[in-house]
């Protein structure tokens, strides 16, 4: 790990995940040496080959193999080595829920106490994980101070800039999305926004505190799921009604002052269902944010009761669901809908077949599912199709192969009602 560019500002960007390799290959293209940490030694070992291990994020394996090659950008597992060879430390590492929806602080902690056991004095920490209000300050702050013997404010600078990028164009959101930056005090708030003018050369929003930073983001996220519910329970009423909901939401929002969302089978990825219970396990526990989180989570349920009414029985019918991943094109499934509507079609007594082409027949059967090819000839069995997630390779798949099809379930409103009924199948969107 030694520099050989000492004129270059050091950085260490502590978790390498999706968000914190790309972070780390930007800057590392941008004039900074960077350290790039993760406690995952496969993880280490691919980025110093130069190897992204986050595949379909657009330009992220070219940048990667730039600071390759510039030996701008370095990865190790050492955490408290590289802070000490660092003036600005940047924290990535995720903060998860369990299943009771409680807050776990596992990984973030320890890569915490690491960082405290390396920060030297003058260091900057931006810590960019979302969290609840008050933790970077009150939480980490005081850890950092504790293990560190430093004084916050006195000894090291600390600021917080949540991420607000979205998988698949994390490169092009870092350009295009304002940097939302709060700080300690305002040496802290100034050292962070220049940074970050000359890491991401992005426009800035400084607010107040850390704080306000901190809850600004749980807010955009909040924003979104109760916005979605919303979107979900007009979906239901439309359907009482006999109207189509999308053609209600194009003719509604063209009034601009109208912005409704779209419907869907449910609510996935690390965000927009997590998020929220930093709130609600924080005292706001009643109201639109929990009532939203129950809206959205009963949506597959609803899903499958939309099936139910058409063919009463599920028992020993043959159900494929396309697309494992939370949303189309992303090889993740943190909270997927599937996920769900895989409990609800054991509980009926459903045969359960998924087919998503970013997962391997492994991965699948690890969901305790049968993997389905599109190219077999067991797709004629399929009695039931349910779209969960609007996959690029779905867009041109000939749903005439299934020929035993009965009815097709569009969970995302993608597909068009008037061909699949000229195959023979029952048509069902949500409010469609």
């Amino acid at each position: 790990m030694d520099n050989p560019n000492q004129k270059k500002k050091n950085i260490t960007v502590v978790g390498l995940g999706k968000i914190g390799l790309t972070l780390a290959t930007v800057f590392a293209n941008n004039d900074f040496n960077v350290y790039g940490v993760d406690i995952n030694e496969e993880i280490v070992n691919s980025v110093n080959a130069g190897k992204s291990h986050v595949k379909n994020e657009p330009g992220l394996q070219e940048l990667l193999e730039i600071a390759y090659k510039s030996g701008t950008l370095t990865a190790t597992s050492n955490t408290e080595k590289a802070v000490s060879q660092s003036e600005i430390i940047l924290v990535i590492v995720p903060l998860i829920i369990d299943d009771e929806n409680n807050i776990d602080y596992h990984f973030i902690d320890l890569a915490v106490e690491n960082i405290a056991r390396g920060i030297k004095k003058g260091t900057l920490v931006i810590f960019e994980t979302t969290l609840p209000t008050g933790d970077t300050r009150n939480r980490f702050g005081r850890r950092i101070e504790e293990i560190s013997g430093l004084t916050m404010g006195e000894d090291f600078h600390l600021a917080y800039s949540p991420e607000r990028v979205y998988s698949n164009r994390i490169i092009e959101d870092l350009r295009n999305y304002p940097k939302v930056i709060g700080g300690l005090d305002q040496l802290s708030l100034e050292m962070a926004s220049s940074f970050y003018t000359q890491a991401l050369n992005c426009s800035l929003v400084k607010v107040s505190s850390l704080e306000t930073a901190e809850f600004s983001k749980v807010a955009e996220c909040i924003y979104r799921d109760v916005n979605i519910a919303l979107a979900n329970e007009l979906a239901k009423y439309a359907d009482q009604k006999n109207v189509v909901i999308t053609e209600v939401i194009k003719a509604s929002n063209s009034q601009p002052f109208s912005n409704i969302h779209f419907p869907g089978v449910g609510v996935g990825g690390h965000c927009i269902p997590i998020y929220p219970y930093f709130f609600i396990n924080r005292g706001l526990q009643t109201g639109l944010v929990q009532l939203s989180r129950e809206v959205n989570d009963k949506m597959s349920e609803y899903a499958i009761e939309i099936i139910e009414r058409e063919i009463s029985s599920l028992q020993q019918k043959n159900v494929l669901i396309l697309g494992l991943a939370f949303r189309e094109n992303v090889k993740e499934t943190t909270k997927s809908s599937t996920l769900m509507l895989i409990n609800h079609l054991k509980k009926k007594q459903a045969n359960i077949f998924l087919n998503d082409p970013l997962f391997s027949d492994e991965e699948i059967k690890s969901y305790k599912v049968t993997p389905l090819s599109l190219d077999e000839e067991d797709v004629s069995k399929i009695d039931i199709i349910i779209l969960q997630a609007f996959h690029k390779q779905y867009k041109k798949l000939d749903f005439s192969i299934f020929t035993n099809c009965k009815i097709l379930l569009d969970g995302r409103n993608a597909l068009s009602k008037n061909l699949i009924e000229q195959l023979g199948f029952r048509y069902k969107g949500i409010g469609n």
